[in-house]
């Protein structure tokens, strides 16, 4: 199913939106339980009705604050994302902190990308979410059990999308090369890449999307501020969760010097390259309302083609993102 007829990047800007639901999982630091209401609660008030959640944030805790924040409302007004791949399990141990995730439930995580797992992984995620269905699930960074994913993993999504328990199907990885061969050689109706189509990372080129155009498949972009850099490139930001290193930095640098020239801000710009190609939506993380009311002003923000013509000309982008269009 395409993501417009659920609702994603079917009309307005807003609509191609995704609230991402990782920092409600605490990523990196913990996020109260009322500062994780009042994000959503901002996301919904500014109209975003598409939220991406996964098992692996937070040990279930996203998918568990996501779903107290959705009952009550109207099932047909929202789309929620989730993720196969890793199934979650009891711990008697200290859990917080692990992969990054704070505070969390006492539970790990098991990879699991076997058939019977994907469909006990996606009751176990409805029943965390209190929902009877998800819309999208997707396969969730197979990038070490390839074999596995195609021949496990993916057929059982299907035959889930065939009996109505999800509407659509798709693959969730921070690289391109195996992207494409889900593409190729299955039958998706999403991806999602993160972090590898950015003002700084041009991995998910023209011919990637000429791929998804011919195969029909939606293509959703997450990181496009390739994990904080874009965002703030203070001194502790981090590109694709590490250090910057220096000549990063100072392309970084330049970059937000052209964008202060003609008026807009570093992270307008990145969302704005990002949205000027025919994407479904972009997938962006927050952890208070502060950031999604922020988050919003970029989505909306007005960025001149001249901005991005002049990063070309400096070197500072391969191409201007108009050419990586599908339409």
């Amino acid at each position: 199913m395409k993501l417009t007829a659920l609702g994603v990047g079917a009309n307005d800007r807003t609509s191609r939106f995704v609230l991402g639901c990782a920092p409600l999982g605490n990523l990196f630091a913990p996020v109260s339980d009322d500062d994780a209401f009042a994000t959503l609660q901002a996301a919904w008030d500014a109209g975003v009705r598409a939220f991406d959640t996964a098992p692996h944030y937070g040990v279930g805790l996203s998918e568990e604050r996501l779903g107290r924040f959705l009952q009550g409302r109207d099932r047909s007004e929202f789309v929620v994302s989730t993720k196969v791949g890793r199934r979650l399990v009891p711990s008697e141990g200290d859990v917080s902190g692990v992969e990054g995730f704070f505070d969390t439930p006492a539970r790990t995580r098991v990879l699991d990308y076997s058939a019977p797992g994907v469909r006990r992984s996606l009751e176990e995620s409805c029943q965390r979410l209190g929902l009877d269905r998800v819309d999208v699930a997707l396969i969730h960074d197979p990038d070490d059990v390839e074999h596995e994913a195609m021949t496990e993993t993916y057929p059982a999504l299907a035959q889930l999308r065939e009996e109505g328990v999800v509407s659509a199907i798709g693959v969730g990885m921070n690289q391109v090369p195996m992207l494409e061969r889900f593409v190729r050689d299955t039958d998706l109706d999403c991806v999602l890449v993160a972090g590898r189509y950015s003002l700084l990372n041009d991995d998910a080129g023209p011919s990637f999307f000429r791929l998804c155009e011919q195969r029909q498949v939606d293509v959703l972009v997450g990181g496009v501020f390739n994990s904080g850099v874009l965002a703030d490139p203070s001194p502790h930001a981090t590109y694709d969760y590490r250090p910057v290193e220096p000549a990063l930095r100072a392309r970084v640098t330049e970059i937000r010097d052209v964008c202060e020239h003609f008026g807009v801000s570093l992270p307008a710009a990145a969302m704005q390259y990002v949205l000027r190609t025919s994407v479904a939506g972009v997938v962006i993380g927050a952890r208070s309302a502060r950031e999604v009311y922020d988050d919003v002003g970029f989505l909306h923000a007005t960025v001149p083609d001249e901005l991005f013509e002049e990063l070309r000309a400096r070197g500072l982008i391969e191409r201007d993102s108009r050419s990586a269009r599908r339409d």
